[in-house]
């Protein structure tokens, strides 16, 4: 994953961070307008997207829908700083990660890292499914070597960050995970005070599961601590 791809329009910008990623030992393509970055994004010719939220013409918004409707390429956001309804917005469209601006250019070597280990890890899932059992709890079945969930026999569609949240979550049924153990197991990354990446993507599950199973909420929020897949009431 060392072809990386920004879609900025700041051209200043596009600049540093070539030369800042190009010794990091990443290929890096700059553009500036959404429609050719779009085109770029769909070329199966990069391994990563860095993606501005403001760019001219077409958002960043408008230009993730698209990539999502025929790819899985992982994709950074970059948003305004203290903008969290950008970053909402973006994790829940699909964006793997994002990076509010300004930023340190070592902070988004270390996010790109984190998606590669994160890519690193599914791949060495898929290559060795009969080591990975199926998880089943209620009425969901994950299988972790296909990397399919079912809900009520149906198949359900996770980004690759909602399925490994998922996963964690259905590992430790009836217990307390952390989000800081979560962070840094499904985002490969420290938790930061101000981030609410794993809430989003915990609010995602939610709506595509269901808030709950036979009466009982299927994930349980511990204030200050962290979330509980709850185990379903018997006899409900």
């Amino acid at each position: 994953m060392n072809h990386i791809l920004v879609i900025d329009d700041d051209e200043e910008l596009c600049e540093l961070l070539i030369d800042y990623l190009t010794p990091e030992g990443f290929d890096v393509k700059a553009v500036q307008t959404p429609e050719e970055g779009l085109l770029l994004a769909l070329s199966q010719a990069h391994d990563l997207v860095v993606l501005d939220v403001m760019l001219p013409g077409m958002s960043g918004f408008d230009t993730l829908r698209h990539i999502r409707t025929k790819s899985q390429i992982p994709v950074i956001m970059l948003t305004a700083r203290g903008d969290d309804v950008d970053r909402i917005v973006g994790l829940e469209m699909g964006a793997d990660d994002y990076l509010p601006k300004p930023f340190n250019p070592r902070e988004l070597v270390a996010r790109i890292r984190a998606v590669q280990r994160r890519l690193e890890t599914r791949a060495g899932s898929e290559s060795i499914p009969r080591q990975s059992p199926s998880l089943e709890t209620g009425d969901v079945i994950l299988n972790p070597g296909s990397r399919t969930v079912c809900l009520n026999g149906k198949p359900v569609s996770f980004t690759a960050v909602e399925f490994k949240l998922l996963h964690e979550l259905l590992k430790n049924t009836g217990n307390v995970v952390s989000r800081d153990i979560l962070s840094e197991t499904v985002l490969g990354r420290k938790l930061d005070i101000f981030d609410r990446s794993i809430d989003v993507h915990v609010s995602s599950l939610r709506k595509k599961l269901g808030s709950k199973y036979k009466g009982t909420e299927r994930i349980q929020s511990i204030r200050g601590v962290g979330y509980i897949y709850s185990l379903p009431e018997e006899g409900v």
